[in-house]
């Protein structure tokens, strides 16, 4: 028998560290800059402007965490919206036994 090594995940080699597409990094420091600014710009001693201060950074680390089965957060949102966005137009190219009976009785 033959014994073939199929990758099981060969686009994470595309990814850098195996986790993150150069867009996940991007966003990500995106976030990081921006909480950064804000916590120069803002008053941190109160606790509402420190929380408003570090939004940035959790909204960004959320939607670049993995998850299993799919690349990350941002990615299962953007197929959520696709999916029910997008209009679908299934077409039915296999066989069906009710077709195959009519066949047969005529």
């Amino acid at each position: 028998m033959g014994n073939y090594l199929i990758p099981a995940n060969s686009k994470k080699s595309l990814m850098i560290f195996g986790l993150f597409y150069p867009f996940d990094l991007i966003l990500f420091g995106s976030a990081l800059g921006a909480t950064l600014l804000l916590l120069v710009i803002l008053p941190i001693a109160e606790v509402t402007f420190a929380i408003i201060a570090i939004i940035p950074v959790c909204v960004g680390a959320l939607l670049v965490f993995p998850i299993p089965n799919y690349h990350n957060v941002l990615t299962v949102i953007i197929n959520t919206i696709t999916f029910y966005t997008v209009r679908q137009r299934f077409i039915w190219k296999g066989w069906c036994v009710l077709d195959e009976l009519e066949k047969i009785t005529k």
